[in-house]
């Protein structure tokens, strides 16, 4: 799919008045909270219309959200609008935009699995790269086993993950917790019933002073 057929597809998927992924914050995300603290600058990845974006500003935080989709990255400033909410929502294609180096102190990813396995790597490693020595990595997205369940996510197997992809991809930062389970989700009306989780708090290792 090229930047430009993305951009169509996501502009369908986000064209309703409402959200299509609900209005609050994914599950995962807001057990993450205690790990949270304001004035921690944050980057979330192909955020969407916003959901998470917003409710970390809410806590706080110093926000950038991204999303290659106009009308979700309009939708995403007019839920910020909503709540009073400052975040920085921008147009961006993952694949060429110029990403912050060591710039956050987290950087969040939530069902972000529209990426072949090329542009996986690819999307991972510059994930890292954004993060502050010593920065949080916040990851959940779906198992294989979810193509059985139908509640949600891609078609395809291959932008699933396992256990063993998540470890082998961030080998070199420190697992904080990794948990693989199954769990009701409601979520508008995108992500909706039994659904096969994977969760992933990683670290950036410290800068070793030279």
């Amino acid at each position: 799919m090229t930047p430009e057929q993305a951009r169509e597809f996501w502009d369908g998927r986000y064209g309703d008045e409402s959200y299509l992924f609900g209005e609050r914050p994914n599950a995962f995300l807001e057990r993450q909270a205690d790990r949270l603290r304001p004035g921690m600058t944050v980057l979330a990845v192909a955020d969407g219309e916003g959901r998470n974006g917003v409710w970390l500003a809410r806590r706080g935080l110093t926000v950038t959200s991204t999303d290659i989709s106009p009308r979700a990255v309009a939708k995403a400033r007019a839920l910020a609008a909503r709540h009073g909410a400052e975040v920085d929502a921008r147009l961006a294609d993952l694949e060429t935009w110029d990403w912050p180096v060591e710039a956050f102190d987290v950087v969040v990813g939530v069902f972000i699995q529209f990426a072949p396995s090329d542009m996986r790597d690819r999307l991972f490693a510059r994930m890292k790269q954004a993060l502050k020595p010593g920065g949080l990595l916040l990851l959940e997205g779906y198992r294989p086993e979810q193509l059985a369940y139908g509640t949600g996510g891609p078609g395809q197997v291959e932008n699933l993950y396992t256990e063993a992809l998540l470890r082998d991809a961030f080998a070199d930062m420190e697992e904080v917790s990794l948990a693989s389970y199954d769990a009701e989700i409601a979520e508008g009306s995108g992500h909706v019933g039994l659904s096969a989780l994977i969760d992933l708090v990683a670290m950036k290792p410290e800068a070793v002073a030279a």
